[in-house]
């Protein structure tokens, strides 16, 4: 049995409302693009003669709108969450404005990408890069909630969906709005394979508990880096 030679020591990074988040948001997008697939693509089926029984595309419609509503509320409470969650969640990791986060950002892609050095990343969270480019898919999330409502807004007699009624015109008629939905959606499932490789990856390698962490909030983080992230947590209250 091989053992560690580095203390570690547990850390409670993802509080349950993140966790809970985490996985309403992909349980809402797996549906989302398989169903908004099917409506932009919608296979030839019939059974029978009766028209009740060929209604099975207006139940596509309905599943993509439910969990579309619950998509945008989950989103909107993520939204809440950055500003009253713990510090591993709150905007300002996600938002590169310091000189560090996009040293970090810098050190993660020879890590990570180009694989040209061996160098530790000691983040108890999201690293800056990881972080950054979650910041980037809430603005794509933003977008296709935009276009998703701008669109049903023209056939729904719903408050919350006619609140979106300028966004078809605005981006330049439905057809246009389509394309935009349609082509995020491909982001959703390109970041998706993504995401899941680079979480099994670090897992193996890093050994920090990361794919657990989403179901108990606890990771395994060495002891030198939480020491060295107290001391700096402490200098950015004291200043």
């Amino acid at each position: 049995m091989k053992s560690r030679s580095i203390p570690l020591r547990e850390v409670y990074v993802w509080e349950m409302p993140v966790r809970i988040y985490h996985w309403i948001n992909a349980l809402c997008i797996v549906t989302l693009s398989i169903t908004g697939y099917m409506i932009g693509d919608p296979l030839s089926i019939t059974k029978g003669t009766e028209a009740y029984f060929n209604f099975w595309f207006g139940n596509v419609r309905f599943i993509h709108f439910v969990a579309a509503f619950l998509f945008f509320f989950n989103f909107v409470f993520r939204t809440y969450w950055g500003f009253s969650g713990n510090e591993f969640s709150r905007w300002y990791n996600f938002i590169p404005l310091k000189r560090s986060q996009w040293l970090e950002i810098l050190d993660v892609i020879k890590v990570d990408v180009l694989q040209v050095t061996h160098k530790k990343i000691n983040s108890i969270g999201h690293n800056s890069l990881a972080s950054f480019v979650y910041f980037i898919t809430f603005l794509i999330f933003l977008l296709q909630c935009l276009t998703g409502f701008g669109m049903y807004s023209a056939m729904s007699t719903s408050a919350l969906p006619k609140l979106f009624a300028w966004v078809v015109p605005f981006l330049g008629g439905d057809m246009a709005v389509r394309q935009l939905h349609h082509i995020l959606m491909w982001g959703f499932i390109l970041f998706a394979i993504v995401h899941m490789y680079l979480v099994f990856y670090h897992d193996y390698i890093e050994r920090t508990g990361v794919t657990s962490s989403m179901i108990g909030g606890w990771k395994f983080i060495e002891e030198d880096a939480v020491i060295e992230h107290d001391k700096e947590a402490a200098k950015s209250h004291n200043t």
